[in-house]
Order: structure tokens, then C-alpha cells, then sequence
């Protein structure tokens, strides 16, 4: 049975030393991109695996002193020479939930994480940090994008690597992307009116995986789910209204766009039965990782220019995967 989550004083001055250095993979996405800035903003070393240096978000990293190193997913001799020297791996992959975006199946996402966990394996790297998804866990869901991190999970265990995974709740950042509805002054998701449903955002994920990183014989060989704060749908009529300055109306998404589209319900009937929900005592996390953005706070800080944005979209496609 996975150790779960049990908060802990701290009693002090964190363990790791300013000289480690932690190879941080996806380091231009966004779960990446949070951990690599979190982790030069405390001091460490981060080497950056990137597939373009030139990019501009590789530049950004470079100029905040980020060590870039050029490789690719599908390189499994990229992934071990990236391994050279380092203490700890922070390991994300491309989601197999996204394959339209990176033409990425469940397979290749499983490759990609075992292949990770199996180098920083055998080059001896002291600690390994995973994220996966608050859906995960040893009973399937039915949802290759989840069950390929419930996957990745296992094996990383079966290793006996030292590691710690952790779970993210939804991305705040995701209700921001188009079809939505915020251009057309509604929202629809997928909880109900009363509902709740954990989110976080991912500059949080990047401080918790830094506090991690600081205190490996605290959090090491835990599995934690993470949220920052919980919504319902009435709640994220208020927020949203709040901070756009005019009427916002949610709704769930249609029972009858539920029942024609099988990815979509799935998600749905993963939210009803609580799984995708999110079960993170917030609570604790606060008292263990310190302050974590609410939704509110979220929408007027790093995440404003993306409201902005998704309310004056033109595409209504439905991008939820």
C-alpha cells in the first residue's frame, strides 16, 4: 500500500545543500516551468531539459540561471547523458491526454516515464520527484491519460528509487483555456452548482516540489495529493463575475454533451464519484508548504492576464484534454 501524506513539524534548517543540482524535464511547460523557477529562486542548480534551447522560453530559464541541456523524450541517450552529475530529477512528461497537442499515445507517455525513473535509477540520483494526478491509483479509470500516471507510479515504487510523488489537483490554469465560455459571459465545467472540486496553481506546484527537494528525508517515499483550494460551480460564478466586472453565469456541462461524448463523460462521472474531485487535506498543506493561492487570489495575481485572455477569445472549441 502507497505511504500517504502525514504533515510533520519542521523543526528547522532544511536539509539540502545550495551546491545540488536538480534536472528539471519539461522545464518550458508549466509544471516544469513553476518547479525550475521555484527551485532557482531557493538556490539550486537546475539543469533544464529542453528540446529547442533557442525558444524563448528556454532563453528565460537561461537568463534566470538555468543550465540548459538539449534533448528529446523519445532520446533515451538524451535522458541518461542529462543525468550526469546530479542529485535529485524532477520528472513531468507530455500527457497523453494532450495527444492532438504533442502527438503523444498512453504508451509513449509510459515509455517516457519509466524510461526517466530507470536512468536517474541507475546514475544514482538521490532523489526523484514525480507528478502525476489526483485521479491516479491502483483501481483504473477507464482514462488512458490517468491510468499511464497510475502506471508510471508503480514502477517508479517497484524500483525503490527514493522518491516522492506528487498528486496536483486540477490545474487553475485549465479553466482558462477556450471553450468555456467566458467570451460568451458563461462558464461551463464539469461540477455541479453545490459540487466541490479541488484546483491548484502551478506556481504552487513548483514551490511545493522545492520544498520537497529541500527536505528529501521528510517527504521521501510519500505520495501527496496537492490542491490549493476548492470550487463548486456557484462558487466559480461569484469569483469569475468578481473578477471580471460584469455577469458571469456557470453551468455544468449539458447531460446531453455528457452522454454524446465518451471522453467528457468519463471526466464527469470521475468528478461525481469524487476521484478527479480531489481529496488534498488543504488544511495541512498550508501548514506544512505554507500559504497556497486561492482561486480568488489566483484570478487577480498569475492568473489575470489569462482571464483577459479567455474573455475575449473567439474560439469556442472545447479544449479540455
Amino acid at each position: 500500500m502507497t505511504d500517504q501524506f502525514q504533515p510533520t513539524p519542521d523543526n528547522g534548517a532544511l536539509s539540502r545543500s545550495a551546491n545540488k543540482r536538480i534536472l528539471v524535464f519539461g522545464a518550458t511547460g508549466q509544471q516544469g516551468g513553476a518547479v525550475a523557477t521555484a527551485l532557482l529562486e531557493k538556490g539550486w542548480q537546475v539543469r533544464a531539459f529542453v528540446r529547442d534551447p533557442d525558444s524563448a522560453k528556454a532563453r528565460a530559464l537561461a537568463a534566470a540561471g538555468a543550465e540548459l541541456f538539449r534533448g528529446d523524450f523519445s532520446d533515451d541517450s538524451s535522458i541518461k547523458a542529462a543525468m550526469a552529475g546530479v542529485y535529485g530529477v524532477f520528472s513531468v512528461q507530455p500527457s497523453s491526454g494532450q495527444g492532438a497537442v504533442y502527438g503523444v499515445s498512453d504508451d509513449d507517455e509510459i515509455r517516457y516515464g519509466k524510461t526517466i525513473a530507470a536512468k536517474a535509477n541507475d546514475a544514482g540520483v538521490e532523489h526523484l520527484v514525480y507528478t502525476s494526478v489526483n485521479a491516479a491509483g491502483p483501481d483504473k479509470t477507464g482514462m488512458g491519460h490517468f491510468d499511464s500516471k497510475s502506471e508510471i507510479e508503480a514502477y517508479i515504487r517497484h524500483i525503490g528509487i527514493r522518491s516522492t510523488i506528487v498528486r496536483p489537483a486540477a490545474f487553475m490554469e485549465l479553466l482558462m483555456l477556450p471553450g468555456m465560455g467566458l467570451d460568451q459571459g458563461t462558464f461551463s465545467s464539469f461540477v455541479r452548482p453545490d459540487q466541490k472540486g479541488q484546483v491548484i496553481a502551478t506556481q504552487d506546484i513548483g514551490k511545493i516540489v522545492a520544498i520537497i527537494f529541500d527536505d528529501p528525508d521528510r517527504f521521501a517515499n510519500q505520495t501527496i495529493e496537492i490542491a490549493g483550494d476548492a470550487v463548486t460551480g456557484a462558487s466559480l460564478q461569484e469569483s469569475l463575475s468578481r473578477a471580471a466586472g460584469k455577469p458571469i453565469t456557470y453551468h455544468r456541462f449539458p447531460e446531453s454533451l455528457l452522454r454524446e461524448n465518451a471522453f467528457l463523460g468519463r471526466l464527469a462521472d470521475l468528478f461525481d464519484g469524487g476521484r478527479l474531485a480531489g481529496n488534498a487535506d488543504i488544511a495541512s498543506l498550508t501548514s506544512t508548504f505554507g500559504p497556497l493561492l486561492s482561486f480568488d487570489a489566483w484570478l487577480a495575481g498569475p492568473g489575470k492576464p489569462l482571464l483577459e485572455a479567455a474573455l475575449n477569445a473567439t474560439d469556442t472549441t472545447i479544449a479540455l484534454r
